[in-house]
């Protein structure tokens, strides 16, 4: 496995945009980043608009290590898809095998193919047969009512066999009717011992465990029992957890973290950038508002921040900002 598996960042949509993962490297360079999902058809569809492919596609190559993350249920679609990814530059291509929201049951692809093995080792081949990147699988611990150990445990196994070495496991199985996407981000039961168990059973396999993990504490206690953690939510709320990340779970040597006025330096140049290029600020700036949570005017800097991204101005000044509202908070 590459190490940068030990941890990584959930693929979430609207979440996990160019601008996020970028705001993510100031405080690890190690950890593995992951796309928003990516509809295999969108990306085939429109092989000839190369503006549309580079807003889905593009990034730095700051953020690098970086997965892309597909959606689809046809082989012939996703291999295609794959290519064109890996013309981009991705280090992974990562199957959607896990998301339960209507639009992706509509298109008989997500959890639903959890269901399907067969058909997911059909894509698994047939990409791996387009590229040369590693090709991975995120899944749940089962569907509606297919939800004991032996079901995901076959999954796995009709799946590896098409050579697909390493599963991310969200430790939740999923309802299709009945729960939102967001209940089923939280509702069924997280069942730890299931993945577990499964790194046990298939021991030349990499298993990496999601779901519920709040902290690099939750990480390095999981990394004892499977190969690799992914944090969601919690990486999306509180980033700069992942500043001792490197050191902790990748063995890097210590490093001075980045104080939160270097953060906001930091992020000012790189949005004034984005505006050059004609990016919205209300695109790239969303990310900050939930930054400094817990501390002495953190709600101010909330309201600050969420009225600046509502009148999009064309100047701003971040860092003018900040200043302001952590001087009242010393003062």
């Amino acid at each position: 496995m590459e190490t940068h598996h030990r941890l990584s960042v959930a693929p979430m949509m609207a979440y996990t945009d160019r601008h996020y993962r970028w705001m993510m490297r100031l405080f690890s360079k190690r950890c593995l980043l992951y796309t928003e999902m990516a509809v295999g058809t969108t990306l085939t569809h429109n092989l000839d608009n190369r503006p549309l492919l580079d807003r889905v596609l593009g990034f730095d190559p700051v953020e690098r290590p970086l997965a892309v993350q597909l959606g689809g249920e046809d082989p012939a679609t996703l291999a295609t898809a794959a290519r064109v990814c890996e013309d981009y530059g991705y280090d992974e291509i990562n199957l959607n095998i896990g998301c339960p929201s209507d639009r992706v049951q509509k298109g008989r692809f997500g959890v639903c193919l959890m269901k399907e093995p067969g058909r997911v080792a059909e894509i698994v081949a047939a990409v791996r047969e387009a590229t040369a990147l590693p090709v991975t699988v995120k899944h749940r611990l089962g569907v509606d009512d297919d939800d004991s150990y032996d079901f995901m445990a076959e999954f796995v196994d009709r799946v590896r066999r098409a050579g697909c070495r390493l599963f991310i496991v969200h430790a939740r199985k999923a309802w299709l009717k009945g729960l939102s996407p967001a209940q089923n981000r939280n509702t069924p039961p997280l069942i730890y011992d299931r993945v577990y168990r499964l790194k046990r059973d298939f021991p030349d396999l990499d298993i990496v465990i999601n779901g519920g993990v709040q902290s690099l504490e939750d990480a390095l206690a999981h990394l004892a029992r499977v190969d690799g953690v992914m944090i969601g939510r919690a990486a999306y709320g509180q980033p700069q957890q992942f500043q001792r990340a490197d050191e902790l779970v990748f063995g890097e040597p210590p490093r001075e973290p980045i104080d939160d006025l270097a953060l906001i330096e930091a992020m000012d140049d790189y949005l004034h950038r984005q505006a050059a290029q004609g990016v919205r600020l209300s695109l790239a700036a969303k990310h900050l508002v939930g930054l400094f949570k817990g501390k002495p005017r953190a709600r101010l800097w909330r309201q600050k921040i969420s009225k600046l991204i509502q009148e999009n101005p064309r100047r701003f000044d971040l860092t003018a900002l900040y200043r302001d509202v952590f001087a009242l908070a010393a003062a």
